[in-house]
């Protein structure tokens, strides 16, 4: 097959917003050509999950045509969505169901024949681990089972075109690392060619062809070496020496040449608006730090370059101080905590301590009991056995109490999508017993400092991604908490999004905010200050991002990536991948 598997001509998606129309996507024109792997990136809103909605002929375009794999969207969208394999972000599974039954509707769905569905599934199950829960239904998977589930359904036919928006949201690294296994197998043995969209750049990494969207316009395309070379030459990694990491780390954010500055381990990484070694005098954030030490470029650089300038970063709002950042007061305590359901047991006696101003990091695969511990600390699901203290207050005699010290910003941000911005402000304001002047200071504070007030009339489930997550956030801290959990806080949201977010929470650690955070995405875990991982119920491993990448690095892994040491630290045989 030579002709194109998929082709766009001038195709431009409009959606009524209110009074106003979003152009999701403007005059786009590609063609993908058989075999390989073509990702997708871009900011929130860039056009990535519309653009496969129309491949799939789920949407229509206002303008323009659609062929996929010789069908036009328009004329045969049946026919199209018959030939097609597509995995959503949100699974579309049927929770109610077990896993063999999810297979079947998806096979009777696709017109798969009876006789051939033994070997097909025993084929897919064995190729992503499930075959021991055929019988377990779809809403008792862990997140990475989910999703392996979900690309399971989309592969039931072996289609020559496979369509997956972002397949990896939310899952741990060694699930990412089985879900990219599958793909690349469905590619070099099954004729498969997939277009996916990613929020992460070292995916990105990892495809043939690399498409940049911004506003609905194809910016740019190429392989990912080819758009990382844009960066060469203005990388680097710096060691802070002496200094704290995180005030270096925020200096350079401050300087004029500096585009990007994120920790990695204990060192820095920094890109620089220009090619060439940063002159002392141009950067005097680096006094008394080493010596900056050249990298190659990554794929990652080239996107905020190019983004940075179209965006202004947010600053954050005054906030009250709490105490010494980083203190030696304890204000959470976690003593052989245990959670049991039934005969199982999903916590088994862990132990940590988190101190004022830190944050803390709580890592591991899914189903590792990281989400229950959480859920124990926010006060929202007693413990077993064991003490947990928050703020002070024992959770077991005073949890409604303690909940009033801290905020939360869970996974899915719990906003009410059908309340506008302004309308989910004053819902969580007047939870938290905000009256009068005080919560109209609040809510000001909120529109204003978030830079939320332009959407303010805005339904929260219209906001891109980005705008959630900061109006989660603002939610998080209407009533000023002292301790602040936060759940897959940047799960999906674009590089600069996630930069942005991680300033503002080490502005809050700076003022004496204590941070609790849980994350499938190893390169945040370098903003922790502490951290353990978990694995089945218990503390595998603790300590700081530096003293953990320190028990994996070896002759073979010089330098270990926080990815490498989580796997390492955590992985298991998997003979199921191939």
């Amino acid at each position: 097959m030579t002709e194109p598997v998929l082709r766009f001509r001038g195709v431009t998606k409009v959606f009524p917003a209110g009074r106003n129309s979003v152009r999701a996507l403007d005059g786009f024109d590609y063609a993908l050509s058989p075999g390989g792997i073509v990702g997708l990136v871009g900011p929130d809103g860039a056009g990535k999950s519309t653009l496969l909605r129309l491949a799939t002929a789920l949407l229509l375009p206002s303008q323009g045509r659609i062929e996929v794999l010789g069908h036009d969207t328009q004329e045969e969208p049946l026919a199209v969505q018959a030939a097609v394999g597509y995995m959503p972000q949100r699974f579309g599974l049927y929770e109610d169901l077990s896993v063999e039954e999810n297979l079947n509707l998806y096979a009777d769905l696709q017109g798969v024949p009876p006789h051939v569905r033994e070997a097909r599934y025993a084929e897919l199950m064995r190729m992503t681990g499930l075959s021991p829960f055929l019988g377990r239904l779809a809403g008792r998977l862990s997140g990475g089972m989910k999703q392996k589930l979900g690309l399971a359904c989309a592969l039931i036919r072996s289609p020559a075109l496979l369509l997956l928006d972002e397949p990896t949201v939310g899952v741990d690294p060694l699930s990412r690392r089985e879900l990219w296994a599958i793909v690349e197998r469905m590619v070099r043995e099954g004729n498969t060619t997939v277009l996916l969209s990613t929020a992460y750049m070292d995916e990105a990494e990892r495809c043939d062809e690399v498409l940049f969207l911004h506003e609905g316009r194809l910016l740019e395309r190429g392989a990912p070496r080819d758009l990382a070379s844009q960066a060469a030459g203005a990388a680097f990694l710096i060691d802070p020496g002496q200094e704290d990491r995180k005030s270096l780390q925020a200096r350079l954010q401050a300087s004029e040449r500096v585009v990007d500055a994120i920790p990695v381990g204990e060192r820095i990484r920094v890109v620089l608006d220009r090619p060439g070694l940063p002159d002392p005098t141009e950067l005097p954030a680096l006094h008394g730090a080493g010596e900056p030490q050249p990298v190659p470029p990554r794929l990652e650089d080239a996107f905020v370059l190019r983004l940075r300038a179209a965006r202004t970063p947010l600053q954050m709002p005054p906030l009250p101080q709490r105490g010494t950042p980083r203190d030696e007061e304890e204000v959470i305590v976690v003593e052989d905590a245990r959670r049991r359901f039934g005969s199982f047991w999903a916590v088994k006696g862990i132990d940590f301590t988190v101190r004022r101003g830190e944050i803390f990091g709580l890592l591991g695969a899914n189903g590792a009991g990281k989400s229950t511990t959480f859920r124990m600390l926010c006060g929202l699901l007693p413990a077993s056995s064991g003490r947990l203290t928050v703020a002070g207050y024992d959770l077991r005699r005073a949890a409604a109490t303690a909940r009033g010290r801290l905020g939360t910003m869970a996974q899915r941000f719990s906003l009410y999508e059908h309340l506008t911005v302004l309308q989910n402000l004053r819902f969580f304001a007047s939870a938290y017993r905000l009256t009068g002047s005080r919560l109209r200071e609040r809510i000001a504070w909120a529109l204003d400092g978030f830079e939320l007030r332009a959407v303010a009339d805005v339904r929260s489930g219209q906001l891109s991604l980005g705008y959630k997550q900061r109006l989660a956030l603002a939610v998080a801290l209407m009533h000023e908490p002292e301790i602040l959990f936060l759940d897959e806080p940047t799960s999906g949201v674009d590089a600069l999004a996630r930069r942005e977010f991680w300033r503002r929470i080490n502005q809050l650690a700076a003022t004496g905010v204590t941070v609790l955070v849980t994350t499938h995405f190893m390169e945040e875990a370098s903003y922790c200050d502490r951290l353990v991982i978990m694995a089945d119920g218990e503390v595998l491993a603790s300590g700081s991002p530096s003293e953990l990448l320190e028990r994996v690095r070896s002759e073979t892994l010089p330098e270990p990536t926080m990815e490498d040491a989580f796997i390492a630290l955590v992985g298991r045989p998997r003979g199921h991948v191939a």
